[in-house]
């Protein structure tokens, strides 16, 4: 199984290193209040969230079930966490976070999407969030793993393949290591 290395260097990113979430100017693809009367609710903390459920997604989208107590550390561990409730259920179906050292680099991890609510513009509200938030922190450089099938997912949020012709490496226990292609998101946000 391939493995692409997502990375992105944003330009401003020797402005002020602790920006609030409201510097940020983004023109979001869903607005939170037209999200909300889709009838989701954004969240940016892991409050409510249903680890069961949550675990039920990664399933359907292919990741292994994780231990509850292993996933509660990862989430304390996490610089941003966006997840996306469906109000009908208070269910999430569609959950990201980063992890990072909090001043330069941040991975995005276990970016799903429950198939159900799949190709209804949920993907790019937590990518789009996700990204802004760790911006305004100051963390310029923000890589990602992602299957070869959702690289063109990636792209137009301004994610590249392979920027100036770096690699990703990957430790692995297995005989055979995956090999991972580095990607590169060059998007320009507006800092007012």
């Amino acid at each position: 199984m391939m493995q692409y290395h997502a990375f992105l260097s944003h330009p401003s990113s020797s402005v002020c290193p602790r920006l609030s979430t409201s510097t940020i100017k983004s023109n979001y693809s869903i607005s939170d209040k037209d999200l909300e009367s889709r009838g989701f609710y954004l969240r940016r903390t892991p409050n409510g969230l249903n680890l069961a459920e949550l675990n039920n997604i990664f399933a359907k989208v292919g990741f292994p079930r994780r231990d509850p107590a292993k996933v509660l550390i990862a989430l304390e561990n996490s610089h941003s966490i966006v997840w996306v409730e469906d109000t009908g259920t208070s269910k999430p179906v569609a959950f990201a976070r980063a992890i990072g050292d909090g001043v330069f680099n941040a991975v995005v991890w276990d970016v799903v999407v429950n198939p159900s609510f799949q190709g209804i513009g949920l993907g790019k509200v937590i990518i789009e969030r996700l990204v802004d938030d760790l911006l305004s922190l100051g963390i310029s450089n923000i890589t990602l793993y992602a299957e070869p099938k959702v690289i063109g997912f990636y792209r137009p949020l301004g994610f590249t393949a392979d920027p100036d012709g770096i690699k990703g490496m990957a430790y692995s226990t297995k005989e055979k290591p995956n090999v991972i292609l580095l990607i590169t998101l060059k998007k320009k946000r507006m800092v007012v």
